[in-house]
């Protein structure tokens, strides 16, 4: 083997051999790598599982806000003619129970009604998503938030002139009718807008009314009690909802709003999913007279002494895997909503 020589002040040295790592040095150093790497990963796969329980937490308490919102303005306006909160209502509906009726969204004395898990709801239809076991339900009517002015009102031709150059209004709309002294359901049975006047003529439509008189108290008959709303007495469309856990076309279960919308001429209650992965729903009612809430059971046929409703919803989250435990994130909101017109 032949060495390098280097002459330096008359003296010769060999070179430096080439230095590299050893096998040793190189698998310590592979596995120093693999730890940084795993610990990598690891931080990584933490701030991703904290990312998305995160972003379900997030994701269930804006479902509950806008649930709980939806509901309470219905609630707050259970009962609400847009008048006064007298408890003098005319109704001249066919299937009111003053026309021998037994439509749930008709009958106004059921302003707020509540069902228990165990007992049947009148508004959920069998056309609509089936309702969850073990929930509660609520049923709601009011008049509607967009009001009209009344500009006359000629009792004998049944015709009310309005003070807007327009509305939304239409043939088959139930419309609540209210001035200081009392309010009157009743149902459009013409709407002309060219001059925006409305009739009421008993005989037509669908349920139709019993009378053209919106006196009260109710006299179902043609004529019946007449009474003539002066000018600007309020119009608004009466609005009947039912909100219920029902299941849904994904498998699961949603938080639904029955509410009735003329169609095709005639009032129709139709069921609207409104916010998805709610799985329960618990209703408690307060009293005026009572220390306390208590349950539908409870409170048996006493509902219009109800002035306060608290709802309990059970939320899901979208990402069934976000939780510790690979499952859904499920939280429990609790909201407490004051009838507006029940508290004096």
């Amino acid at each position: 083997m032949s060495r390098l020589v280097t002459k330096s002040l008359g003296k010769t040295r060999p070179a430096r051999a080439a230095a590299g790592f050893t096998l040793i040095e190189l698998m310590v150093a592979m596995v120093l790598g693999l730890i940084v790497i795993a610990g990598a990963i690891s931080v990584f796969l933490a701030s991703q599982r904290t990312y998305r329980t995160n972003q379900a937490l997030s994701d269930v308490q804006e479902n509950a806000r806008i649930a709980f919102e939806l509901m309470a303005r219905d609630i707050r306006d259970a009962g609400l003619t847009g008048c006064n909160n007298n408890g003098r209502v005319a109704n001249v509906l066919k299937n009111s129970p003053a026309g021998g009726g037994t439509a749930w969204w008709a009958n106004w004395g059921n302003a707020l009604v509540g069902f228990d898990s165990g007992q049947s709801d009148p508004a959920i239809g069998t056309s609509m998503p089936s309702r969850s076991g073990d929930t509660d339900s609520l049923e709601l009517l009011g008049a509607d938030d967009s009001g009209l002015s009344v500009a006359s009102h000629d009792p004998t031709s049944a015709q009310f002139t309005l003070n807007e150059t327009s509305s939304d209004l239409q043939p088959g709309d139930v419309v609540v009718v209210c001035d200081p002294d009392h309010a009157a359901i009743v149902q459009v049975t013409n709407y002309n807008s060219s001059n925006v006047t409305l009739v009421h003529n008993p005989g037509e439509g669908t349920p139709g009314n019993c009378s053209k008189g919106l006196g009260y108290p109710t006299v179902c008959m043609t004529n019946g009690n007449a009474y003539a709303y002066g000018p600007n007495s309020q119009i608004a469309k009466l609005s009947a909802v039912d909100w219920y856990i029902g299941d849904n076309s994904a498998g699961g279960h949603s938080l639904y709003r029955v509410s009735v919308a003329t169609n095709a001429g005639a009032p129709t209650p139709t069921a609207q999913e409104m916010v998805r992965d709610v799985t329960d729903m618990e209703i408690v009612y307060h009293r005026s007279s009572d220390t306390k809430f208590g349950t539908a059971t409870d409170i048996a046929g006493n509902w219009a002494s109800v002035d306060a409703v608290r709802v309990t919803l059970t939320m899901e989250s979208v990402d069934k895997r976000a939780g510790t435990d690979v499952k859904p994130i499920t939280r429990e909101f609790t909201a407490t909503t004051t009838v507006r017109n029940r508290v004096p």
